[in-house]
């Protein structure tokens, strides 16, 4: 007995369209979102022109072959190359992402938001050069602001309810999607090449998340989110030609994402998209470590001037405690050997052990230089974890967004120092009075970092007031931050 293949060409699947027509035909009219996108712009770049001092990031940059430049094409910040969109993005993308110090949002799926910035800022710069040189109007920043809205919203909508991470899949598959609708956009596709477009980021190949743990943490975690907006580009220009989508990519039996990568469960949706990712973003604005961890090294820098007060130090501590949520235990309780810093800054221990012995934690805190000081392994081994179930259901309950932790330092003494909870990051939104101008501390340094003092001037006189940025052309801006 046989049966038939039916061969009906399906509508597309609801979240394609749902996520084109918010594209095509929502207009960010939120102060707040596009101030904060606005902040993020900022922090963001400042993130990427601290990685350029690191030689495992630059090696990855450049150009495909050698040498090339692109007539109009994309400069990529902190550097003197311009680039074709496609490899732009993955330059851009890349260094913002690289030190894993850009924003986040957290929900049942975690995630970088701002990673979308690379394929967003490569094509509007590219565009913009296009545009000028064929005698037309450039794009301004405003525009690049207002991509970024829709693009951080479409990754935390979908990250809300979906957890890809549960599955084995990066959530660089976020990026990919959201920067493949933003990009679409600027490009000029229409509805029907957006929805090929999108759908043609969702039967790609999708990142597994083995670089993101033990024991295969790597450095790949820090180019992913560059490689997935690069990707973005390259779909969008495709779609561009007039090829072909597949409208049921979601919901196909058997071979659609659905059954094939999701268990077979569709996709869950909290809220309508419009602008409250951007508005809730959270900033990595004290330390450069994972978001769920930022509570905890607070936490520790408090406990460090604690004990320097009583006249100790880490070496008298005989066991540390953590109480935090689901997920941190899920992602970064870590024990043994760590082999790189990618593996460092993915472990809470060594993320609470330096500051409690150091009374810092930076970048270059992750480096074998400093791993190799025998206290941190020594503390780590005395650092255990303890999931509070308030803390994991107000992690999850979006009213709140907490991401707590509490720390309790035992001396070897017997004595307990009174336990140190820290709840709210001080880039979360309940902390943003608090946050924005040690966020604008932290640009300033980013920015002295790779550029002498004329050009910081320059490029500080341009940028930090929020009227001149919007009003500037994007290409303009652009080339004041080049080398």
């Amino acid at each position: 007995m046989s049966s038939h293949i039916l061969n009906e060409r399906p509508q597309p699947d609801q979240v394609l369209t749902d996520i084109v027509d918010y594209v095509l035909n929502y207009k960010v009219e939120s102060k707040t979102a596009l101030r904060t996108a606005f902040y993020c712009f900022l922090d963001t770049l400042g993130c990427g022109f601290e990685a350029l001092t690191y030689p495992a990031c630059t090696k990855l940059l450049g150009p495909i072959v050698p040498g090339t430049v692109v007539p109009n094409g994309a400069k990529v910040p902190g550097t003197n190359y311009q680039l074709d969109p496609v490899q732009g993005a993955f330059n851009i993308g890349a260094i913002i992402r690289w030190l894993d110090f850009n924003d986040t949002w957290l929900a049942a799926e975690w995630g970088h938001p701002s990673d979308n910035l690379g394929g967003i800022l490569a094509t509007a710069d590219w565009l913009s050069r296009s545009r000028v040189a064929a005698g037309g109007e450039p794009i301004k920043a405003l525009t690049v602001l207002e991509a970024m809205v829709l693009a951080h919203e479409i990754q935390g909508v979908l990250a809300l309810e979906n957890s890809f991470n549960k599955v084995g899949l990066d959530h660089v598959i976020l990026v990919k999607v959201a920067s493949t609708a933003v990009v679409g956009k600027l490009i000029g596709l229409d509805r029907e090449q957006l929805i090929n477009a999108v759908s043609l980021a969702f039967v790609d190949g999708q990142a597994l998340r083995t670089y993101r743990h033990a024991p295969n943490t790597g450095s790949r975690k820090s180019w992913a989110a560059g490689d997935a907006t690069s990707r973005a580009v390259r779909l969008a220009l495709i779609a561009q030609t007039g090829e072909m989508g597949y409208p049921s990519v979601l919901s196909a039996p058997v071979w659609g994402f659905y059954d094939v990568s999701f268990k077979g469960q569709a996709f869950k949706f909290q809220r309508p998209y419009g602008s409250y990712v951007m508005e809730n973003i959270l900033f990595k604005i004290s330390f450069p470590a994972e978001f769920h961890a930022q509570t905890a090294v607070e936490a520790a820098m408090t406990l460090h001037h604690q004990l320097a007060q009583i006249g100790k130090t880490s070496d008298d501590i005989a066991k540390v405690s953590i109480r935090t949520h689901e997920a941190a235990i899920r992602i970064i309780d870590k024990k043994g050997p760590l082999h790189n810093p990618a593996d460092r800054d993915h472990c809470i221990q060594y993320m609470v052990a330096v500051p409690l012995i150091l009374g810092r934690l930076t970048a270059a805190d992750y480096e074998d230089e400093v791993a190799a000081d025998v206290r941190i392994d020594a503390l780590r081994d005395k650092i255990t974890c303890y999931e509070n179930a308030q803390f994991t259901t107000d992690y999850h309950d979006p009213e709140k967004r907490a991401i707590a932790n509490a720390l309790t330092v035992e001396l070897k003494d017997g004595t307990v120092l009174q336990e140190v909870v820290v709840e709210y990051p001080i880039g979360h939104p309940r902390r943003r009075d608090e946050g924005i101008p040690k966020l604008i501390e932290k640009y300033k340094l980013n920015v002295s970092r790779i550029f002498d003092d004329a050009q910081q001037k320059k490029i500080l006189e341009t940028t930090l007031d929020y009227d001149t940025f919007v009003a500037a052309d994007i290409n303009h801006l652009v080339d004041i931050m080049v080398r």
